[in-house]
C-alpha cells in the first residue's frame, strides 16, 4: 500500500513515523524547508512507546507528486485546509481513499465537495505530541491512537486492508464500524475543553477551583452534548461521564492546544471546532448560550489578532 501522509508536524510525523518505521511505503507531504531538514536530520520521533530516528524519509513536495496514492493521510489544522487539498489533489487517483483526522465534522463536506464522497473515511486520533525548535516529534504520554472507518459503518475491504497496514505500527490502529459516533463524541469533549480552557484563560483545575467554573463548564459540556443528540449523535453515557469527570477533575493541569495556540497569538480553529457546532444546534432551533459565548470571545480574538 503506497501511502502519502500530508505535512511532517506532531500528528503526521508521528503516526506516518510508525507506519515507516514498521516498513510501510510512506511518503510525506511536506513545504520545502521541511523536506530540507527531514534530508539532512532525519524524521526523529521522541516517545514513552520508543524513540526512533528515520534517516532521509521520502518525501515529496505539492509540485512533485506525479502518481496517485492508494491512501492518503491528512492531519493538518483546519484552516490550512483549502491550501491541503488543493497541494494533495495530484495524489488522488479513481481508488485513493483520503483518511482525515481533523477535528470536528465540517472538513468531511470539503473533502466531500473537492474529491467525492466514496474517497473520503471518518478518522480521528488521539495523542499529545508536539513539534519542537529542531524538527523532532515529541509524544508526550501514553496515548497514540488512530481510529478509522467507512462511514456507513461497513467493513469494507479497503479499510480491512488499511487495518492490516496499520496492525506492526507502533500505535493503537482501531477499526470502527461507528466512526461518525465517535467523531462526534470527540467533539463534543474537545469544543467543551477548548471553550472553556480559552474563555478562562486557564487549565481545568484552576476554572474548576474558581467561583462558578464548575458550573460554567458542565453548562458548556450541557451545550455542546444538545448539538450531538439533536444531530442525531448523542453521546453515551459512560462517555458523557468521563467528559464530566476530565473536566471538572480538581487540580488538573489539562488545557487545549486551541488554548495554548490562543496565548502565544497564534491562529486558532475557531469556526471548525466551536462555531460549525454552534451553527449545527441554532439550525435546529437550539438555544446555546455558552457555546455563544465562547464563539464570539475567539471571534474577538480573530478580530484583534488581524488588526496587530
Amino acid at each position: 500500500m503506497r501511502i502519502l501522509v500530508v505535512g511532517a508536524g506532531a500528528t503526521g510525523g508521528y503516526f506516518g513515523g510508525r507506519l515507516l518505521e514498521s516498513g510501510e511505503d510512506v511518503t510525506f507531504l511536506v513545504r520545502k524547508a521541511r523536506a530540507e531538514a527531514l534530508a539532512h536530520t532525519g524524521l526523529v520521533i521522541r516517545s514513552p512507546a520508543g524513540d526512533v530516528t528515520l534517516p532521509s524519509p521520502p518525501a515529496a513536495q505539492a509540485h512533485t507528486l506525479k502518481a496517485s496514492y492508494d491512501l492518503v493521510i491528512v492531519s493538518c489544522k483546519a484552516y490550512h485546509l483549502p491550501q491541503v487539498m488543493q497541494d494533495m489533489a495530484p495524489a488522488i487517483g479513481a481508488e485513493t481513499v483520503i483518511l482525515p483526522l481533523l477535528n470536528g465534522m465540517r472538513h468531511l463536506d470539503l473533502f466531500d465537495a473537492r474529491f467525492g464522497a466514496k474517497h473520503v473515511l471518518g478518522g480521528q486520533c488521539i495523542i499529545a505530541a508536539t513539534l519542537n525548535a529542531e524538527g523532532v516529534v515529541h509524544h508526550l504520554n501514553q496515548s497514540h491512537s488512530l481510529t478509522f472507518g467507512e462511514r456507513d459503518g461497513s467493513r469494507s475491504q479497503r479499510v480491512q486492508r488499511i487495518a492490516q497496514a496499520m496492525s506492526n505500527a507502533r500505535f493503537e490502529p482501531r477499526l470502527s464500524t461507528r466512526i461518525l459516533q465517535d467523531m462526534w463524541d470527540k467533539w463534543v469533549f474537545l469544543a467543551s475543553l477548548a471553550g472553556i480552557t480559552c474563555l478562562m484563560r486557564a487549565p481545568v483545575g484552576d476554572i474548576i477551583a474558581a467561583p462558578g467554573g464548575e458550573r460554567a463548564t458542565l453548562d458548556l459540556l450541557k451545550d455542546c452534548q444538545r448539538v450531538a443528540e439533536s444531530s442525531g449523535h448523542a453521546p453515551g453515557v459512560a462517555i458523557l461521564e468521563r467528559a464530566r469527570s476530565v473536566l471538572t477533575e480538581s487540580g488538573s493541569a489539562l488545557s487545549a492546544s486551541m488554548m495554548r495556540d490562543l496565548e502565544r497569538g497564534g491562529a486558532v480553529e475557531a469556526d471548525h471546532v466551536i462555531g460549525d457546532l454552534l451553527a449545527r444546534g441554532e439550525a435546529a432551533g437550539l438555544e446555546l448560550p455558552m457555546l455563544r459565548l465562547v464563539y464570539a470571545h475567539l471571534k474577538a480574538y480573530e478580530a484583534r489578532r488581524r488588526s496587530t
